[in-house]
C-alpha cells in the first residue's frame, strides 16, 4: 500500500520556523537531526491526527519564490503551497493570523462544491492552504 508520508519545506529559521509550525498547527516534534557532513539539520513534526511536515535548513540557503497569492504561485512549477484539511477555514485561518501568518486569500468557497478555503503565508512566506470539507 502506498499512502502519503510527508512535506519537506526548507525554511531560513529552522528553530523560530519549528516554533512556529508547532504552536500554530499544534504539531509535536517528532525528531531532529543533523548531518555531520554538510552543514545541514531539520526536524520533523507531527499531528495527533499522523500527518507530518519536515522542516529542513542548510547554511546558505537563498530564498525561493515568495508569491503573494496562491494564483501567482502558479507561474513557477515545482512546490506551490502545503494544504491542509481543517474543521473550521474561518476559524483555523483567524488563529493562523493570530500566530503570525499573513493572510494571501480569505476564507471563501472553493472551486470544489461544497469545500471552503483559505491561504495564509508562514512567517518565512510559504503558502499553507487551508480545506474545510464540512461534515464527514
Amino acid at each position: 500500500m502506498t499512502r502519503f508520508d510527508h512535506v519537506g519545506l526548507n525554511v531560513a529559521d529552522l528553530d523560530a520556523m519549528t516554533s512556529w509550525y508547532a504552536g500554530a498547527l499544534d504539531l509535536e516534534v517528532e525528531l531532529e537531526f543533523a548531518l555531520g557532513h554538510v552543514p545541514f539539520r531539520g526536524a520533523m513534526l507531527r499531528h495527533a491526527a499522523g500527518w507530518r511536515i519536515e522542516l529542513l535548513h542548510r547554511s546558505g540557503g537563498v530564498p525561493g519564490m515568495q508569491a503573494a497569492s496562491p494564483v501567482d504561485a502558479a507561474l513557477t512549477h515545482g512546490y506551490g503551497h502545503v494544504a491542509l484539511e481543517v474543521p473550521d477555514v474561518d476559524a483555523t485561518y483567524d488563529a493562523l493570523l493570530a500566530a503570525g501568518a499573513t493572510d494571501r486569500m480569505s476564507p471563501r468557497p472553493s472551486p470544489e462544491p461544497g469545500v471552503r478555503m483559505a491561504y495564509v503565508a508562514d512567517p518565512e512566506g510559504n503558502l499553507v492552504e487551508l480545506l474545510d470539507r464540512g461534515p464527514a
